[in-house]
């Protein structure tokens, strides 16, 4: 007895040096734990003005997971999360030894692991490494894992990692993918159902998932409302009350809003996670609808676009490049924000605009509108019809071709394009030269560059380079036209008659229909947004009666009604502006002087010549015709035979012997008659 007392020390030393040793050669094995990444990919995001998300795309591996902060996060869902999951995580070392002896005092039992055990931490290192849950082994490596992760890792990291990889069934991982998936909103705030069933799902993501199971998710979500109850996490009354609220039973798709922009965003800097638009969400989700309600009725290879933004600071705030990208047939996969297609009649603003600057003309000038040539060049108005003698402002509100066409060539077609390079618009120019058919469409424009023009208008005159990446400094805007320039050609535009249903509101606008009806137009402003709408076929067919006055107009209100019932004013005239009647403008601002223009003739026969005896070869005759401008009408007998051609040799079918009095009709309607005998 006695040397067992004098040895107690040396055994008390060994012990402790035995207890120092194996807690070493444990520290030793944590240390030299091979970690999996503990940056898990996580989904690019596009995200609104506002923060809202835009569009999210799969990581790869085909799921959905969507990054997370702290403040994305109800604080009730995590306490929710603890209690039920893990209730000591906050004092664990990464492993709950009080749970791992209760988990295998059950094992022993039943001869089969019942319950894991399991820390959030010991999850997320099965999560990380998709170790077995089954096997010891599996437990072995998941318990040495989350030991090394609690000695790399903060608390909130892991618990972030939890909340970033937990899956919720299917493709969907991450709490903020399934809170977008299963309840359509962000988990910054839910209610108790909606954390209790987040809680459940994870634990068996498979066979509770709300779309296929939903007996099983609600049986699940109240199991986990009645543990928290009896733990006093929540009371029983609100456990009770949260048991009615109704389980999700469909998924709902994440959202997938402006598309082609995201794209676009994405394809520029490809490594970001994440990209912030100037976009705002509510309006491109409206103006979306109102792209897809727009074409009912159209024929499903028509595709439209939509561009809206805000001219003071030129911030895009909504940009719909088709009517879907799954609109195969309507080729939806084109951005047609972006297209270079044919303007039409909505560059005429800029020509008048410049006239008023170079002192060619005002909006009280009068100007000729009869046929014209400028050498073989014979400009003619859409209708066919010549209004002689009219207001500038008026030729404008009208849409009439030859008086624009007088303007550009006084101006010279080199100023209206270098008019366009000071606004910043790309444009595409068959043959490199421009031409005095620039003024009615004769280039490729996109709709980006005719909203960006139109700022410029809306802006005094002075670009406003538009812009979709929020945080990015705005060029430095070029002066296009005056100040005053620009509030007559914006006054005048604010005159044209608005489309049916859209009396009350008053915007500054002008429609644009390009050669062979392929391109409908509308561009418009009010005192504080500009927006813009092109319809078409993306592969550039004609579209056979399409006007930018029927089809583009209507859009056009629309939208502006989207944004707001009632547009905002526009300005008041600069001081500078010369508001003068007519009679009281100098004189050669009163009468617009034509300088390279010709008239051009009425149309003559040339054959046959009047009186001729002519023979008849097959019940038709042969007709040329010089001068006139086309359209032509040609009549036998006062019976019209061939209408609308632009050619000046025709034949004349179905004719009968005897006398016969040929007519023809140009589109100025004058006329030319002869007559003639057939033998």
């Amino acid at each position: 007895m006695t040397q067992m007392r004098r040895l107690w020390p040396f055994a008390l030393v060994a012990l402790l040096l035995g207890a120092a040793a194996a807690r070493d050669a444990t520290d030793a094995w944590i240390d030299a734990t091979g970690l999996p990444v503990t940056l898990p990919d996580t989904s690019v995001e596009v995200r609104d003005r506002n923060g809202d998300l835009l569009r999210a795309y799969m990581v790869a591996d085909g799921r959905w997971r969507l990054a997370l902060q702290p403040d994305q996060v109800d604080p009730r869902f995590v306490e929710m999360l603890l209690a039920y999951e893990d209730k000591r995580f906050r004092d664990h070392a990464g492993v709950d030894p009080l749970a791992l002896i209760r988990a295998a005092g059950q094992a022993m039992w039943h001869g089969r692991i019942v319950s894991g055990g399991s820390t959030l931490t010991m999850q997320v290192a099965r999560l990380l490494e998709d170790t077995g849950t089954g096997t010891w082994p599996g437990k072995l490596r998941q318990i040495r894992v989350a030991l090394a992760l609690e000695r790399r890792l903060s608390k909130a990291q892991i618990l972030g990692l939890y909340l970033t990889l937990a899956p919720y069934g299917g493709n969907i991982e991450g709490l903020r993918a399934a809170s977008l998936a299963w309840l359509g909103k962000e988990p910054a705030r839910l209610t108790v159902a909606q954390g209790a069933l987040l809680v459940a799902l994870p634990q068996s993501p498979a066979a509770r998932r709300p779309d296929r199971a939903p007996d099983q998710a609600r049986a699940a979500r109240d199991r986990v409302l009645a543990r928290l109850a009896r733990q006093g996490t929540i009371s029983a009354e609100t456990a009770q009350a949260a048991t009615h609220e109704p389980v999700p039973v469909r998924r709902i798709p994440f959202p997938a809003l402006a598309p082609h922009l995201a794209d676009r965003a994405r394809a520029q800097d490809a490594t970001a996670p994440r990209h912030d638009l100037t976009l705002d969400a509510a309006l491109q989700r409206l103006l979306e609808n109102l792209a897809t309600d727009a074409l009912r009725g159209l024929g499903e290879r028509i595709s439209i676009a939509i561009l809206a933004a805000d001219h003071g600071t030129g911030e895009v705030l909504a940009s719909v490049g088709s009517a879907g990208l799954a609109e195969d047939a309507r080729q939806g996969f084109v951005d047609m924000t972006t297209a270079l297609r044919s303007p039409g009649s909505t560059l005429k603003p800029l020509v008048y605009a410049l006239a008023f600057d170079r002192g060619l003309a005002h909006p009280e000038t009068l100007i000729d509108d009869r046929p014209v040539a400028f050498g073989t060049y014979a400009p003619q108005n859409f209708d066919g019809l010549f209004r002689g003698e009219v207001r500038v402002s008026e030729a404008l509100r009208l849409s009439l071709n030859v008086p624009v066409v007088h303007l550009t060539e006084a101006l010279g077609p080199a100023h209206l394009m270098a008019a366009l390079t000071r606004a910043g618009i790309k444009t595409a120019l068959p043959g490199g030269q421009p031409g005095l058919a620039v003024a009615l469409g004769g280039l490729g424009v996109s709709l980006e560059g005719l909203v960006q023009l139109y700022a410029g208008l809306a802006n005094g005159g002075q670009t406003v380079p538009l812009r979709w990446r929020a945080g990015d400094m705005p060029d430095a805007g070029q002066q296009i036209v005056s100040r005053s320039a620009a509030w007559q050609v914006a006054h005048i535009m604010a005159g044209i008659p608005p489309p049916l249903g859209a009396a009350g509101m008053r915007l500054a606008y002008k429609t644009g229909t390009s050669y062979g009806h392929r391109d409908a137009w509308a561009v418009g402003f009010d005192g504080a947004h500009v927006i813009g709408v092109w319809i078409g076929r993306p592969d550039g067919t004609p579209v056979p009666g399409a006007f930018g006055g029927d089809l583009a107009a209507p859009v056009l209100f629309q939208a502006f009604q989207r944004i707001k019932p009632q547009a905002d004013p526009l300005p008041p005239p600069p001081p500078e502006t010369l508001i003068l009647p007519n009679a009281s403008l100098p004189l050669p601002l009163q009468r617009f002087g034509a300088r390279g223009a010709a008239p051009v003739d009425a149309p003559r026969l040339a054959f046959p010549p009047d009186g001729a005896h002519l023979p008849l070869a097959g019940h038709a005759l042969t007709v040329k015709l010089r001068d006139g401008v086309p359209p032509f009408t040609w009549l036998v007998d006062g019976a019209p035979i061939i209408v609308g051609t632009h050619r000046r040799e025709a034949a004349l079918d179905g004719l009968g012997k005897g006398h016969v009095t040929l007519s023809v009709i140009d589109a100025a309607g004058r006329a030319d008659r002869v007559q003639v005998v057939l033998e």
